[in-house]
């Protein structure tokens, strides 16, 4: 069967229509970033990849050429012997690499010769990012959004959760981001992607929501973490009609120890995320809550980072980065157990409706 090639801006809109997406490109490149549900087949490894460009720059193009096919015909054969023994005739890949050049292309012209229904993308990864990054300032003006504010602890995430368990759409920076948002958000374990996946992430989420209906956001800065929210989208954020999470502050203290049990659990990392505030705090607040932390006093020292750090500024800056904050509706909540009910969430939906 003949090899189709594809420009990226199809591959975008046809994402769907394809029995598996191949990543062509190395270990390291796949990590960084790739296609939304790609799988990796590398044609060269990042150490095969490595050897090559050492032998172009010291032996000869025409011999780096030579030892590149060896490797990259063992990689291939490899790959069709590991994943391609169960697929039928119909099976359509889209196969792609950095550029739609010879690793990709070689892929593609052995698995078209075997009589898959082959697409290769033109241009590659390259195009396909520069098209996502297009079509993700497209798809966020789409959508009418609703933002939730609320202080630190408030119970924004968990509200987020229960507005899509009751039917919402809902758009979670903080899941795609693998981070909570603020200085102590860190999730031990658990590394971000990189700013390239992330904008992937956020492209591949936009893409499956209806404009028809209302998306609910929380209120985030412009970073979540060490990734940056995508401008068009912060700017629609920015500017949409807010609703105010409110939770007395016993009740956020509660949250907080529920949902950073680690900080409890591993006294010296809160301690390491605490010296992260020595700037903004001064030293010798710092070494008290630390202190502290250690003779297991966390649930006062989580108050007063709430009171003394995240409440006093909170309000002036969300009124400086959300328009319409000062219209908010208010959501009254009494107890964070309240959050987790889908009853209060479609209670929530009911009182937004237009």
């Amino acid at each position: 069967m003949p090899l189709t090639k594809i420009s990226a801006q199809d591959a975008l809109a046809q994402l769907e229509q394809f029995s598996t997406i191949v990543d062509a490109r190395s270990e390291s490149e796949y990590a960084l970033d790739r296609l939304p549900g790609a799988v990796n087949w590398p044609t060269l490894s990042d150490q095969e990849r490595h050897e090559v460009g050492t032998d172009y720059k010291q032996v000869s193009a025409f011999d780096a050429r030579k030892r590149g096919a060896v490797m990259a015909a063992r990689n291939i054969a490899r790959h069709i012997e590991s994943h391609c023994a169960d697929k039928p005739k119909n099976w359509k890949p889209l196969v792609y690499c950095w550029r739609g050049g010879q690793r990709s292309g070689s892929l593609s012209l052995v698995l078209s010769q075997i009589g898959f229904d082959v697409h290769l993308i033109e241009g590659g990864y390259k195009a396909f990012r520069a098209q996502m990054i297009e079509d993700s300032t497209r798809l966020a003006a789409l959508f009418n959004y609703c933002v939730i504010c609320g202080p630190t602890g408030s119970g924004k995430t968990r509200l987020l959760t229960s507005l899509a368990a009751a039917g919402a759409q809902v758009l979670d920076l903080e899941a795609l981001a693998e981070h909570r948002s603020s200085v102590l958000g860190l999730i031990p374990g658990q590394p971000q992607p990189s700013q390239k996946q992330f904008d992937t992430r956020v492209w591949d989420a936009l893409r499956k929501l209806d404009p028809a209906r209302p998306v609910w956001a929380e209120s985030e800065s412009k970073k979540v973490g060490n990734v940056s929210v995508p401008d068009a989208l912060m700017a629609r954020l920015r500017a949409s009609r807010c609703a105010r999470l409110e939770l007395p502050v016993q009740e956020r203290v509660k949250l907080l120890m529920e949902d950073y049990d680690f900080f409890v659990k591993d006294p010296e990392f809160f301690c390491q995320r605490l010296d992260v505030l020595k700037d903004l705090r001064g030293k010798a607040v710092i070494d008290d809550w630390k202190a502290r932390v250690h003779e297991g006093k966390v649930e006062g020292v989580v108050r007063e980072l709430l009171e003394l750090h995240y409440d006093p500024g909170y309000a002036s800056s969300t009124r400086r980065n959300y328009q319409q904050f000062d219209s908010s509706f208010v959501i009254a909540a009494h107890a964070a157990q309240d959050l987790v009910a889908t009853s209060f969430a479609r209670q929530v939906l009911a009182d937004m409706a237009p």
